[in-house]
């Protein structure tokens, strides 16, 4: 059983410090300090006044980063077998913490559980006062791969599995309140299954130009989200949902 999920963003080192103070301001939190053997880690955390616990982190990489989520389970030993006899790959066995891809691609990480114990945060307000709130990771699988890979997200989460009105989106969504849900995107193009975040917005535009002031980038715009890019050139959206913990 998944007791809480993180949203990791993985952000080139030479411009993790830009996209570590953009990720803080909108999300309405503080940077926590820097951890790990090169201080690559950091945690995005709420006002402590709302009693209510982080569910983003950060971490500096080589390469171009992206997105890969951190599972806190009980017992990850048995996690990870069970996620090996679902098609995944491991990649990586450490004493605390287990790396492993799903069967199309995405990196996922198996955590112990108990760290966060509380509420998820709920959505923070824009100086022009828009609520927003980062409550999704965006998984980005293709045609070949997609029925494949949204069996394996419904069997290792057990989560309600919901059809979303556009025929190319359905959710997984936990009856648990958790900072994070997961979104499946069937691409129109066979590429490796990739994550971005995306953050519900009582207006998309009035976001967008919030976040534009703050470095990122508006990349494209449909009716009801908006891609947009970070300061290290990392994809997430804006999306016209009400930005209410689940």
């Amino acid at each position: 059983m998944i007791r809480w999920m993180w949203a990791f963003l993985d952000r080139p080192t030479q411009r993790f410090d830009d996209c570590a103070k953009f990720w803080s301001t909108v999300t309405g939190t503080e940077l926590s300090a820097r951890r790990g053997e090169n201080d690559e880690f950091l945690t995005l955390l709420p006002d402590p006044a709302l009693f209510a616990a982080a569910g983003v982190k950060m971490q500096a990489v080589t390469g171009l980063g992206g997105v890969h989520l951190d599972l806190d389970v009980d017992d990850i030993p048995a996690s990870v077998r069970a996620a090996l006899d679902l098609g995944a790959e491991l990649v990586a066995n450490h004493p605390d913490y287990a790396v492993l891809r799903s069967p199309g691609g995405q990196t996922f990480c198996f955590t112990p559980s108990g760290r966060a114990t509380s509420t998820p945060a709920p959505a923070v307000a824009a100086p022009d006062g828009t609520l927003t709130r980062l409550d999704q990771v965006c998984l980005d699988i293709g045609p070949s791969d997609y029925t494949t890979e949204t069996d394996f997200w419904k069997s290792l989460t057990g989560w309600p599995f919901h059809q979303a009105r556009l025929p190319e989106f359905a959710r997984l969504k936990s009856t648990e309140p958790l900072p994070i849900h997961l979104l499946l995107q069937r691409l129109g193009e066979d590429r490796p299954t990739s994550a971005h975040v995306d953050i519900a917005s009582a207006d998309i535009d009035a976001s967008a130009n919030w976040h534009e002031s703050l470095g990122a980038t508006i990349v494209d715009r449909h009716e009801h989200w908006i891609v947009m890019s970070d300061p290290a050139d990392a994809p997430y959206c804006l999306t016209s949902r009400p930005p209410t913990p689940n």
